[in-house]
């Protein structure tokens, strides 16, 4: 029996049986003429398109382009959503290295935020403030000794960039940008005061920020008191500092064109000795603080380096040499007495005394030894209470298996990749799945590292917190370098110190400028554990195995990337913390070769020639004039 189906109680006729083709054909028909009826009423009312374009002031275009829509990513309900990971940044590559820059870089897994195995998460650049010198290139020169002039330049650029500063040399260019340099050129001014004058004139042109003779240079640690306040940046009054004369001088713009306002409105100008004489002495705040910045200029080299002050009368080229020496020793001297504990070489596996820990070892000994000065036993001019170097008793080197988190003790630590710490402690065994999971331990060489800073029994995520404030804070990364055994030793690490450090040490282990009288002695290897020595064979044997890690870290070969990709997994920890040490690395350099690319257009750059015979270089200044 079919079903009788209803609505509200009445019952539907055709309930259960198809629908008749007449009230079918008729619903089909009432629904034609209510759509069509009301078009024909309406169409003979609408004007043609000609008519409303001339209706219309303006001018309707013929073609309405199809919009860009950016479609955002959508998360749907029964799939998997993924973010898209950030942006690639200018300069953020070196070869195969890749990072980013982001303020959340105190984060334990570099992949969480850049969503980039292969990206490690690096701070932002700190700001350098910029620090400016006057140096005026006359026409003709003495190649030697402008040879020797470029030499000083480029000692006050290094010194001043180690510290945090983006050093500039300003010349006449500037000068003659400056609007008041016209009437500098009707005031008739002695030779010293126009040259003060030009000093300025190029300051101002260039805004805010630090003036500096190029004979002043920084001789303190990186948190001295002044030096931490002139990176700021911000120097709301126009400063200078009692001792230095016009050696160190820091201002905004406004206060500088103040005071050449002052200078040159003065009506007795020209009978001022130099630019402080011929401003209100009001115009500058005095600041006597300043033991962490010196200068070298005419009457302190008379007063207290009286051998280099005659060379310098003698034959200007060999003089400035002599001085040049002086001032590296003297920046390698504030650097050791910084450093006073010693030296500590990191190397938290079995055996410390290895291969891949052997570049460290000789930087640290470069460090150690005395730099050659023509006057072994002086101090800088605001430290004459240092503690000479000795070679008698020279900088402790202190092989340690732990980071140790002290301001008087310099860490170089050398950073392996998880495969290259495996393969080196396998001893030739054949690295698979079964060898890494039963006889390795996961994130071994973080987790050694750290011990003493944070105990055992802490997983990997605290010790890479811990691990990347020491190597790119702002105190850890004045404390310490670190190294990646498969890249070559950097070349550049006199940029990092802020002097050239000695490329060599003696075969009897000591330099060439002792203090008379001492007798000299090999770098003292202080160790944490007493250990058994390396010897010779395996040492080579190591040395071999360390080139076969390298080549297969770097490798493309399908079975080697296989490998590697297994061993990363395994130690999440390590691989973390050598990415973001080899991205710390390299960052450096390529901030600091992108700024000589800025530079080595001007006076003073790294990349003139050393001897430049067309006469780039200009007299000496402020009292050591020919």
């Amino acid at each position: 029996m079919p079903v009788q189906r209803t609505i509200f109680g009445h019952a539907i006729p055709w309930s259960g049986r198809r629908i008749p083709r007449r009230l079918l054909s008729l619903i089909v028909l009432v629904a034609i003429l209510v759509i069509v009826t009301p078009i024909a009423l309406l169409w003979p009312s609408v004007p043609p398109l000609e008519h409303v374009k001339e209706s219309f002031p303006i001018r309707l275009p013929d073609h309405i382009p199809r919009p860009n829509l950016k479609v955002p990513t959508l998360r749907l309900p029964f799939g998997r959503s993924a973010h898209q990971p950030p942006r690639p940044q200018t300069n953020s590559t070196s070869g195969e290295v890749r990072w980013h820059n982001d303020w959340k870089w105190l984060h334990p897994f570099s992949w969480s935020i850049t969503l980039d195995e292969n990206r490690a998460l690096l701070p932002p650049l700190r700001r350098r403030p910029w620090v400016y010198t006057f140096y005026d290139a006359p026409d003709k020169k003495d190649a030697e000794r402008a040879a020797a002039e470029h030499e000083l330049l480029l000692i006050w650029r290094r010194a001043w960039w180690a510290q945090g500063f983006r050093p500039v040399v300003l010349g006449r260019g500037e000068v003659m940008n400056n609007p008041l340099y016209q009437r500098l050129q009707v005031q008739g001014l002695h030779t010293g005061l126009e040259e003060e004058l030009m000093r300025w004139l190029a300051w101002e042109h260039m805004g805010a920020g630090i003036l500096v003779n190029w004979l002043t240079l920084p001789m303190g640690s990186y948190d001295a008191p002044l030096l931490s306040y002139l990176r700021q940046g911000d120097y709301r009054e126009l400063t200078r500092y009692e001792g230095l004369r016009n050696g160190l001088f820091c201002g905004s713009k406004a206060a500088v064109t103040a005071v050449l306002k002052m200078a040159f409105n003065n009506p007795e100008l020209n009978k001022t000795a130099d630019f402080i004489d011929a401003v209100p002495k009001d115009a500058f705040k005095i600041d006597a603080a300043h033991e962490s910045v010196t200068m070298y200029d005419a009457a302190t080299l008379k007063e207290r380096y009286k051998a280099v002050s005659d060379m310098i009368e003698a034959s200007q080229a060999d003089g400035l040499r002599a001085l040049g020496r002086l001032i590296t020793s003297h920046l390698h001297m504030t650097f050791q007495n910084a450093f006073s504990t010693g030296i500590a070489v990191l190397s938290p596996t079995e055996r410390r005394l290895t291969a891949m820990v052997q570049p460290a070892l000789d930087i640290a000994s470069y460090l150690a030894e005395c730099s050659d000065s023509p006057i072994p036993s002086s101090c800088p001019p605001n430290r004459p209470q240092c503690r000479p170097c000795v070679s008698a008793n020279p900088l402790p080197i202190l092989i340690s298996s732990v980071y140790r988190n002290d301001s008087t003790l310099y860490t170089i630590g050398t950073v392996p990749h998880p495969y290259t710490l495996a393969a080196l402690a396998a001893r030739g065994t054949k690295l698979d799945a079964a060898y890494i999971r039963r006889k390795t331990e996961r994130d071994r060489w973080i987790s050694a590292a750290t011990k003493e800073l944070l105990g055992t029994g802490v997983g990997a995520e605290p010790r890479l917190l811990a691990f990347k404030e020491a190597v790119a804070g702002e105190w850890g990364s004045a404390h310490s370098l670190w190294l990646t055994p498969e890249k070559e030793t950097p070349t550049d690490l006199d940029w990092h110190f802020g002097f050239a450090v000695p490329k060599s040490i003696t075969n009897k282990g000591y330099s060439n400028s002792p203090i008379p009288g001492s007798k000299p002695n090999k770098p003292r290897l202080q160790l944490d554990e007493p250990e058994k020595p390396a010897t010779p064979a395996e040492l080579e044997h190591e040395q071999s195995l360390l080139g076969e890690a390298s080549r297969a870290v770097h490798s493309k070969v399908r079975q080697q990337q296989f490998v590697r990709d297994m061993v990363e997994a395994w130690n999440l920890g390590d691989t973390e913390a050598w990415r973001f040490a080899r991205a710390f690395m390299a960052r450096s350099r390529v901030e600091r070769v992108l700024w000589e690319e800025e530079e080595k257009g001007f006076a003073g750059g790294a990349a003139s020639p050393s001897h430049h015979k067309s006469g780039s270089w200009s007299r000496w200044l402020d009292g050591l004039r020919s």
